[in-house]
């Protein structure tokens, strides 16, 4: 008989504090030290972004490179953004996510990344001015809600999803106040609403009014005319 391996070690820590109570995976920490090392991501955060001011979060996939469509969009998207006189928080790590922050920095603007660690991904884009790495995937959602007034999301995969409908149930149940919602790349999203809306929507799984929490645009200057509306900017 082959003998039993045994709990297996957790990769990341967010895998350690979601299944420290599965036999399956070996617990590395105490209750304690779990809450002590989110109380601490909690804390630096706040710090790091303390003061950033008006900041516009632009969203989207890894996996766009330099001279992709997508790519040089969202580079002109965070520069517009940047010349509106708002900071832009991106996940921080390559494709989309670069694209904007490097828009942002060319244009002199505070270009933040809020990265994650993960067993097989990607450290910081160089056009990050303002970084932190974050293990926590609900601690780092939180800072991109609480320090951003607008969300720009350009095609991208789970996570890009992840964050998108984190933000349409934080404004529809009323646990944030509105925050304007732009979907890039009309062709990518248009199956994703007409779905919404053929199952969400005509069978009374939300309201009207839920449907109008996100907005389809492909223009820059429309962009961010949405994303930078109701925000005074002062200087």
């Amino acid at each position: 008989m082959t003998p039993h391996p045994g709990p297996r070690l957790p990769t990341t820590l967010d895998q350690e504090i979601i299944q420290a109570d599965e036999a399956s995976v070996r617990a590395t920490q105490s209750e304690e030290e779990r809450l002590a090392r989110v109380r601490h991501e909690l804390e630096t955060g706040f710090e790091l972004l303390a003061g950033l001011g008006p900041a516009v979060c632009v969203f989207g996939s890894a996996r766009t490179g330099p001279g992709h469509p997508e790519y040089e969009l969202s580079r002109r998207v965070g520069s517009a953004i940047a010349d509106a006189g708002f900071a832009v928080i991106t996940g921080g790590g390559p494709g989309t996510m670069e694209a904007a922050n490097r828009g942002a920095q060319e244009a002199g603007a505070t270009s933040v990344g809020l990265n994650i660690e993960l067993p097989h991904e990607q450290g910081i884009n160089p056009y990050c001015n303002v970084s932190m790495t974050f293990h926590y995937f609900f601690v780092r959602k939180l800072m991109f809600v609480r320090y951003s007034t607008a969300l720009v999301v350009f095609p991208g995969g789970f996570g890009t999803l992840d964050e998108l409908f984190e933000v349409l149930t934080l404004v529809q149940t009323g646990k944030t106040v509105a925050h304007p919602v732009v979907l890039v790349g009309a062709d990518y999203w248009s199956g994703l609403l007409d779905w919404i809306r053929a199952r969400l929507l005509d069978e009374g799984r939300i309201s009207p009014e839920d449907m109008d929490i996100a907005e389809l645009c492909d223009e820059p200057q429309g962009i961010v005319d949405i994303a930078c509306s109701g925000t005074v900017v002062s200087g």
